[in-house]
């Protein structure tokens, strides 16, 4: 088992990105379906303002903090924060060193013209692969025919690339389904990285928390109103935490 960390409510792993993809390979194929989440300044956001989110979060077989921001900020008030493991670095790790010659995995999200270049990057056998329609988070009948697939096509790793809150919800739907085994990764843009549709910040940027600068400078229409409007609620989140001692 992994050591965790409480912060924000949630119980997360004190684990870097290898760590983390070794854990998840090393889980049996016929363990119970579990999910793993990566919460950062958005979720934690989300997740104060809806208790029933934050019940799926709870639920998750690993919980991983993805924000060196949040980390950093924590740090700062005297709390004490897991390692960073982001889902994107272990996406990568995991199909780079974890991933059997030929295993067909499950991806749900990832329009269908980006597959390509994903199984060249990767190495990865096709897919079994669903891309659902948009507006997936306010439509209960679209979260089930994703879990519809998930069922049909069982996997050892299945890799949700919807966007949260949408995939924590795919991911509670599959789990909830009796019989499921195996584990998914609930993994916002890692694959969009993989496969060359998205650039990411050069290491030096990661590495200093500053990869959400780069994102904004790459889509600010998109992510402005997320990074600079909702985002920095987190920070009276933390400061809150640090008054209370919860």
């Amino acid at each position: 088992m992994i050591a965790t960390r409480r912060l924000l409510g949630l119980d997360l792993a004190d684990c870097d990105a290898a760590g983390a993809a070794a854990w998840i390979a090393a889980r049996s194929p016929q363990a119970a379906f579990g999910y793993v989440v990566t919460p950062n300044a958005d979720h934690f956001v989300r997740l104060a303002r809806d208790p029933a989110l934050a019940a799926i979060y709870r639920a998750a077989a690993l919980t991983l903090l993805d924000s060196r921001v949040v980390a950093a900020a924590a740090r700062l008030l005297g709390l004490a924060p897991p390692r960073v493991a982001t889902g994107a670095d272990v996406v990568a790790i995991l199909l780079a060193r974890h991933l059997a010659p030929g295993e067909r995995l499950t991806i749900l999200g990832l329009a269908p013209r980006y597959l390509p270049a994903l199984m060249a990057a990767t190495g990865m056998a096709p897919p079994a692969h669903y891309d659902p329609p948009r507006g997936l988070a306010a439509d209960p009948t679209a979260i089930a025919l994703c879990a519809d697939f998930a069922a049909a096509h069982p996997a050892r790793l299945t890799l949700i690339a919807l966007g949260s809150p949408q995939q924590e919800r795919v991911a509670a739907a599959i789990a909830a389904r009796a019989g499921m085994r195996g584990t998914a990764l609930c993994i916002g843009a890692g694959l969009d990285f993989l496969a060359g549709r998205v650039a990411r910040a050069p290491r030096w940027m990661r590495a200093g928390g500053m990869e959400w600068l780069f994102r904004l400078a790459q889509e600010p229409r998109r992510l402005a109103p997320r990074y600079l409007r909702d985002d920095p609620a987190v920070f009276a989140l933390l400061l809150r935490a640090a008054l209370t001692g919860r």
